[in-house]
């Protein structure tokens, strides 16, 4: 090749190249075709490399955080006060669950690794390794059986899938979807939970929206087969509502996950009746939205959000309705003290007012930015899950801790970081069959 053919050629690649940088600029500025194709392979590589490259799980995940205290297992035990009973929770470090008496002794265990049920992501993906996963939210039956929520670390979406077990830990059924954050099981046996999935569909009421991004889904599942009833997608039933404005509260760094639903409660009878925005009608459910900063009540017989409110409250998790006509939430971000910033609130719907709530103090400080629950048990107690501190307590109305239990499970070179937990769930041993508390009362003679 002569001298001028290798400069012609020089010039006609470097003319080549300028097009494609001049087009590729145009394509990703004016986001026209193929820009969303590009961009989704943009972000799931990108996905991808971060997801492949988790080498501490304490420090690049979120299941671990540094432990606040050496102390593990029960510190306070009020047994005057406290509400008796077993106390069901899930911990970062793996897939099991435990129940615990009020001393902290281990009563029973259930426990399946993901890999035991299933080969791939509801996505069809490699999953995660199983030392990466763990139970976000379980709930256990009278019998025994139990129902939960796998999780991901690094990966998105990021639920895994639900299963039911025996109190042996044996498969009774598994449902295969990004099931995340909470579930509840209603007297009758139905399960609400919550489902997400990327997708590209064009809103035009909500032009923010990036591509992909990720609707949530109100699912219910047949309890005893775990066959899906329903599912509501969760922003058409806000922007089919008169709450749809509540959406554009949603902050750009969301805008990709605009709802973050995070916690669902069916409301039965006595429920519906006391809180006013449900008007007596049972069967409806209530949820958090975290990123807006919402609480709604959707109907997933209609697929209907009947009511939706915006409050004092940041980050927050755990929407409970009481009896008593208010609800209960975690409230993660909103106190703003150093090393208290949790709260738990009590609020009435009506006149969005705060009429009780728990704060830390130094002697017991309060703060957890990520998950959080707080159940009310009957004698109007609450059970609060501090899932970044590792730690369940109970408190009195009057604000008095009357139990505390601290994950005893440890990691890192010097033991100095700590599995979060969730999903607390207090049973009283008057409430398990008989058969199940047979077992129970088995495993700790033996154990003992």
């Amino acid at each position: 090749m002569h001298n001028s053919d290798r400069l012609g050629f020089a010039m006609f690649f470097m003319a080549i190249v300028l097009l494609a940088f001049i087009g590729g600029a145009y394509i990703v500025l004016a986001k026209v075709f193929p820009y969303d194709y590009l961009n989704n392979a943009y972000q799931a590589g990108k996905a991808l490399l971060v997801q492949r490259s988790i080498d501490d799980p304490y420090t690049e995940t979120d299941l671990w955080r540094r432990a606040r205290t050496d102390e593990r297992g029960v510190t306070i035990n009020d047994s005057e006060q406290a509400y008796q009973g077993y106390t069901l929770y899930t911990s970062g470090d793996g897939t099991y669950a435990q129940l615990v008496d009020m001393k902290g002794d281990v009563a029973h265990r259930w426990e399946l690794p993901f890999s035991e049920v299933w080969q791939e992501t509801p996505s069809g993906k490699t999953p995660r390794p199983d030392d990466l996963m763990y139970w976000r939210k379980a709930r256990m039956l009278p019998n025994g059986d139990l129902v939960a929520i796998y999780i991901a670390a690094n990966d998105s979406p990021w639920g895994y899938g639900m299963v039911k077990v025996d109190r042996d830990s044996k498969l009774l059924w598994s449902y295969k979807a990004h099931v995340h954050h909470d579930l509840d099981i209603a007297e009758d046996g139905r399960i609400a939970t919550l489902t997400h999935d990327f997708t590209d569909e064009k809103i035009e009421k909500f032009p923010q929206l990036p591509s992909p991004w990720l609707n949530d889904y109100l699912v219910e599942l047949d309890g005893e087969s775990g066959d899906e009833l329903s599912k509501t997608s969760l922003l058409h039933a806000f922007f089919d509502s008169s709450y749809a404005g509540i959406l554009y509260a949603t902050p750009h760094f969301g805008v990709a996950d605009p709802m973050h639903t995070n916690s669902v409660e069916y409301l039965e009878q006595a429920q519906a009746d006391a809180f006013a925005p449900a008007e007596g009608k049972a069967g409806q459910v209530i949820l958090s939205f975290r990123h807006p900063g919402a609480i709604a009540l959707v109907d997933p017989e209609s697929s209907r959000m009947n009511w939706a409110i915006r409050g004092p409250w940041m980050g927050q998790h755990y929407a409970r309705v009481l009896e008593n006509g208010n609800f209960t939430l975690f409230d993660n971000l909103a106190n703003y003290e150093k090393g208290n910033r949790s709260r738990v609130l009590e609020v009435n719907p009506q006149s969005n007012a705060i009429v009780r709530y728990y704060i830390g103090d130094d002697e017991h400080p309060f703060d957890s930015g990520l998950r959080g629950a707080a159940e009310t048990l009957p004698n109007g107690n609450r059970l609060i899950t501090e899932s970044d501190g590792g730690r369940l307590f109970e408190v009195t109305p009057a604000g008095d801790i009357v139990w505390e239990f601290i994950n005893p499970v440890r990691g890192g070179d010097k033991d100095q970081f700590i599995p979060v937990v969730s999903s607390a769930q207090r049973i009283a041993p008057e409430q398990l069959g008989a058969d199940f508390r047979a077992v129970i009362d088995t495993t700790r003679r033996t154990s003992s």
